[in-house]
């Protein structure tokens, strides 16, 4: 009896990673304290900002989101006394370590924006991560747009959004 009891759980568990396909690899990724910073009227680019752990090692490749036409993962880094940000191809997640992406470092770069993103409202975000078989799998977000980073005070707030990148006078280099 109890051997039926294991085996009817053990098919159960199967059957239900089988129904779930990869939706059960991207269980295995966290995105946690997401957040996308506000713009202002005919600025076309901005950023979003999260802390991702992958438990067995992955790889955040791309995503999507309706309100942008593009949307990849950037650096910033200084190179002499210059801000330079580039797009990378993909962001390591080494198994079991978080990985933030932030401002004034990496992050996740939404450009052509079709509206400006207001205070207080909220974006779908699609992120696409591959593991190390290649196996490609999405993370499905409803993203909070805000003029700072959750938790931050004003007066770092003001002094992170100046070295940002993402003012409505930032540059943009790839």
């Amino acid at each position: 009896m109890k051997s039926n009891v294991l085996i009817t759980a053990a098919l159960a568990a199967l059957s239900a990673f089988c129904v779930a396909g990869t939706s059960a690899y991207a269980q295995a990724i966290e995105v946690r304290d997401v957040w996308i910073r506000t713009t202002v009227q005919g600025q076309k680019s901005t950023g979003a900002f999260m802390k991702i752990t992958a438990k067995e090692g992955a790889k955040l490749v791309g995503g999507s989101t309706p309100v942008a036409g593009g949307a990849d993962v950037h650096e910033m880094k200084m190179d002499g006394n210059i801000m330079r940000m580039r797009a990378v191809p993909a962001l390591d997640l080494p198994a079991g370590k978080t990985v933030e992406l932030k401002p004034g470092g990496y992050h996740f770069m939404l450009t052509d924006l079709k509206q400006p993103l207001v205070k207080g409202s909220t974006v779908p975000l699609t992120l696409v991560f591959k593991n190390a078989q290649g196996v490609e799998s999405k993370v499905e977000l409803r993203v909070p747009v805000s003029a700072d980073a959750p938790g931050v005070g004003a007066a770092a707030a003001k002094a992170d959004k100046a070295h940002s990148g993402h003012g409505a006078h930032g540059e943009h280099k790839q």
